[in-house]
């Protein structure tokens, strides 16, 4: 099976684990996790330096990931387990009562992976700056990795995060936009309008890649292009293009599936849609 093939096939599960949890705990965000599924298991199963039989909050000696948008913890979630973080039947407490896999990232729990708590909205590119700036100082040749969405690079925090990075030369940060178009209001291009988005990145320094996130080749050349710039002194933005709800649908394409559980029902037409491949929870 070529790596692409299996990329797909954990894709997929993870889907069907983001369906499942959101459906049992009658909440969550399904609609922006199934839109970065692709390029997350992409850069979880291909790209990002990492071991979590050796995992430490610090990131000594690994790259890091930061997910600005916490409120994506199904996909997160689903990932870590997926990749040994921590057993994948825990995915089955997904924002339950003194569950480790709260409704967004919480280091307080402990649970494996987690480098930053974030949910409020704009505040993780800044961490990801931090953690960069860091691994500079410490002459650590990692990565630093931090997804965001389009609707969140509505925060003014976002672009002084980015102006920090591009002074301060942080090549080895390279940032993730899920660009799926909905926000929890309607369409992004309804609520506020981002504009000419490349080129707002690029305005600020930064060098911009875009791809299609649903793509594979198209997502690990992406990645590969982001790792070719490291260390020429300027960070990366890779813009996903993407589709809200994407594997389902009756959820894609709309952001009425921003943070809406889906009914038993529901979630039974959705599974009928994604072929289980690795084994469900």
């Amino acid at each position: 099976m070529s790596n692409i093939e299996e990329l797909k096939r954990i894709s997929t599960q993870v889907r069907r684990d983001i369906v499942r949890m959101v459906t049992m705990a009658k909440s969550g965000h399904p609609g922006g996790s199934m839109s970065s599924a692709d390029f997350l298991t992409a850069l979880y199963f291909k790209v990002l330096k990492h071991n979590p039989e050796c995992w430490r909050r610090d990131a000594k000696g690994s790259d890091a990931f930061i997910l600005s948008a916490g409120h994506l913890t199904p996909v997160y979630y689903s990932l870590l387990s997926r990749a040994g973080y921590f057993p994948i039947s825990e995915l089955a407490t997904f924002r339950q009562f003194g569950t480790r896999l709260q409704g967004h990232p919480c280091v307080e729990t402990g649970l494996p992976g987690i480098y930053q708590a974030s949910g409020s909205l704009g505040q993780g590119l800044s961490a990801a700056c931090g953690i960069a700036l860091g691994k500079k100082l410490d002459e650590d040749g990692n990565k630093v990795y931090v997804m965001m969405g389009d609707g969140e690079c509505e925060e003014g925090q976002i672009w002084e995060a980015a102006m920090f990075a591009s002074h301060h030369k942080l090549d080895n940060l390279i940032a993730l936009v899920d660009w799926n178009g909905q926000q929890i209001d309607g369409k992004i291009d309804d609520v506020a309008g981002m504009g000419d988005f490349p080129a707002k990145w690029k305005a600020f320094g930064w060098n911009v890649i875009i791809a299609d996130g649903h793509d594979f080749e198209a997502i690990l050349d992406a990645y590969s292009q982001a790792g070719e710039a490291s260390g020429k002194g300027t960070p990366s933005v890779i813009l996903f293009r993407s589709d809200m709800g994407h594997g389902v649908d009756f959820m894609a394409g709309t952001h009425k599936w921003h943070g809406k559980a889906p009914s038993q029902e529901q979630c039974q037409e959705a599974l009928s849609q994604l072929e289980e491949t690795l084994g469900d929870f």
